[in-house]
């Protein structure tokens, strides 16, 4: 893979930005020929206007770029958002560097933390503005700070922004620094604030957003009147915000951004979603050339994955992996990529496991919940599962039998864990079975539960994204029915089943997981049951978040919420590790899920005159990469249709 991780010690003193200030005095900062026009024509202000005083330099991946051309995509219907989410959106305080390996500054000119991890200081860029040329300061922090801790708006608050004593506390400094206080040690913020979902602090446009909150116009009704699709004036906040925690600006091409590109045909308008270049975008390149090199982005809104295929075959496609960067492809898009004129790029997404067995346990049926969390009726099913034949047939030979446990990339990533309980060994899953009161048979040679039943667990699968789980769980059925097992297969809307699992009411469910690499930190999912994804426990979720529906976990899954405060209550990466470490060896030790494979990643195609993309690509579930590196993405030659 050639991509290392490592964690730094990110929490360190404030990291400040490189002036251009002698440069731009001197030389004087360059700008897109449109732009230009523009400012010639007296349309636009010029450059120096436009930009911040300390203009963010972008580093690039390889060289200095040049400015034209249109990226095209496709996207699918409304469930595909991050198909654009994660090309052109993602500008947080902080990010990710282009390895995954450390935080940078961003928005933020600098950043300061307090040796307890309880206080963060954010320094902005002065003279910094939005897509139509307003201001962006620290009043459109503390308007999403009022959005935030507004119930009406916000009934379920993002758990980044929330501690043990209650939400953070969010202070203006001046009009560039913005204080975020939280009541106990939080030294996972700055990893979070790089993540995705780190971006919603800077992106509520306050002179923009406030004219559709009834708080701040008293005349509000008028607004809602004429908006077909409002009732309320909460709903019409929602409409042109999209609510807390969802991304649905792509569909408001009136809403101001701060990213490279804004939205200028939104995703139901017409048959393309296009997205023009930001020209107060408040980056450039090590020579002045503000920031983004491309003139547009577009995505052409199709029925399914099949035909974007065949767009990329055609050449329609610049560069892409979602939905088509799967192994069944390769063939045919290798066989086609002179016709199509792209390359291909590696993407590292390397999760914990590709497809996971998750056993729900806090199943509501006694009778199951006590079999499934007898850990020797999970090993049963380890080993029951033949994952190379899986591998083989599904994944056409792309991937490694695995445990859910970090990937061989990952700086902790130990052997022991991906292995344990993967030998193919029928004999020895029915031996276990046997030992733990299933070894009676009905007559069609199916185990029986205490009860004198068939013991039948059914499976919700989704069949979205081209994650194969059918197929996968056509042959676990059939492995687990030669063990006397009886799993039966039921797929759905995702949307539907995550609802079912949410509720706790499921027997059990096939999905992947993070927490493969260095996400492992913020996303630890599949080895503690935090956050809303937890498919395999999610009363006991309820329970660590004090819900009244909870259900109270035994001793050995209270010490996993124990260990992970180690991770989280530090600011010193060498204890975060230890505490990782701990959590990782007791949560594997328990296989609390059964991984099935881990894969060697994924790939994408590129046109061939692109360049400054990352290769290998990392991508996670709350990295939405390569949204903060595309503004320096640039056709060789200025074009991609030469």
């Amino acid at each position: 893979m050639g991509l290392q991780f490592r964690m730094k010690g990110i929490l360190a003193a404030s990291v400040a930005t490189i002036s251009l200030a002698g440069m731009a005095m001197a030389e004087g900062f360059k700008e897109a020929p449109a732009l230009a026009e523009m400012v010639a024509a007296g349309k636009l202000p010029s450059v120096e206007e436009r930009l911040p005083s300390e203009p963010m330099v972008m580093e690039v991946l390889d060289s200095i770029g040049e400015y034209g051309g249109t990226l095209r995509r496709a996207i699918l219907g409304g469930g595909d958002q991050h198909n654009m989410v994660r090309l052109i959106s993602n500008e947080n305080l902080v990010r990710w560097s282009a390895d995954w390996s450390e935080v940078k500054t961003n928005i933020a000119e600098s950043y300061e933390a307090s040796a307890d991890a309880t206080t963060y200081t954010f320094k902005l860029r002065e003279g910094m503005k939005w897509s139509d040329g307003a201001p962006f300061t620290a009043d459109d922090i503390m308007f999403w700070n009022e959005v935030f801790n507004d119930k009406r708006l916000t009934p379920v608050q993002h758990s980044n922004f929330v501690g043990a004593s209650g939400p953070v506390q969010v202070t203006k400094i001046d009009d560039y620094t913005v204080e975020f206080k939280f009541g106990e040690p939080n030294g996972l913020f700055l990893q979070n604030m790089a993540y995705g979902f780190g971006y919603y602090v800077v992106n509520y446009p306050a002179h923009y957003l406030k004219q559709f909150h009834i708080d701040h116009n008293p005349d509000i009704q008028a607004l809602v009147d004429a908006e077909p699709a409002a009732t309320d004036w909460i709903s019409l906040f929602n409409l042109k915000a999209g609510p807390m925690h969802t991304p649905l600006f792509w569909q408001n091409a009136d809403r101001p951004t701060l990213h490279p590109w804004h939205i200028v045909e939104g995703y139901g308008s017409t048959e393309r979603m296009v997205a023009e270049r930001n020209p107060y975008y408040w980056k450039v390149d090590a020579e002045g050339q503000q920031l983004p090199y491309i003139d547009r982005v577009t995505w052409d809104q199709v029925e399914d994955p099949e035909s974007i295929l065949l767009k990329a075959f055609n050449g329609e496609i610049d560069y892409m992996a979602r939905h088509i960067g799967r192994s069944s492809n390769l063939a045919a898009l290798t066989d086609n990529k002179d016709r199509g004129q792209y390359g291909f790029y590696q993407v590292a997404d390397i999760p914990a496991n590709v497809a996971i067995l998750m056993f729900n346990l806090n199943n509501p049926d006694p009778i199951k919940n006590e079999i499934v969390n007898n850990i020797d009726f999970r090993k049963a099913v380890s080993h029951a599962v033949d994952r190379q034949e899986i591998i083989d047939l599904v994944y056409l030979g792309d991937g490694t039998p695995a445990q859910t446990a970090p990937h061989k990339v990952a700086p902790f990533y130990q052997e022991k864990w991906v292995k344990q309980f993967t030998e193919f060994d029928p004999d020895k899953a029915n031996e276990l079975l046997d030992s733990i009161g299933l070894d009676k048979r009905d007559s069609d040679g199916y185990r029986l539960g205490p009860d004198g039943e068939r013991f039948t667990l059914v499976f919700l699968v989704a069949d979205v994204f081209g994650l194969q789980y059918p197929d996968v769980m056509e042959l676990v059925a059939e492995y687990a029915s030669n063990v006397g097992l009886d799993f039966q297969v039921r797929s759905s809307d995702r949307g539907r089943l995550q609802e079912i699992t949410a509720s706790g009411e499921h027997d059990a469910y096939i999905w992947n997981c993070g927490g493969g690499q260095v996400d492992a930190y913020t996303n630890p999912y599949c080895y503690v049951p935090v956050g809303t994804a937890v498919h395999w426990a999610p009363k006991w979720v309820a329970w660590g978040v004090g819900a009244a529906d909870g259900i109270e976990p035994p001793e050995h899954i209270k010490k996993l919420f124990e260990t992970y405060e180690g991770v989280t209550t530090t600011a010193d990466p060498e204890k975060q590790l230890a505490a990782l470490n701990d959590l990782i060896e007791q949560a594997t030790s328990q296989l609390l899920t059964v991984g099935l494979v881990q894969s060697d990643g994924a790939f994408g195609i590129a046109r061939n005159n692109l360049r400054n993309y990352p290769d290998p690509m990392p991508i996670a579930g709350q990295l939405w990469t390569p949204a903060p590196y595309t503004a320096q993405f640039y056709f060789e030659g200025g074009d991609n249709l030469k």
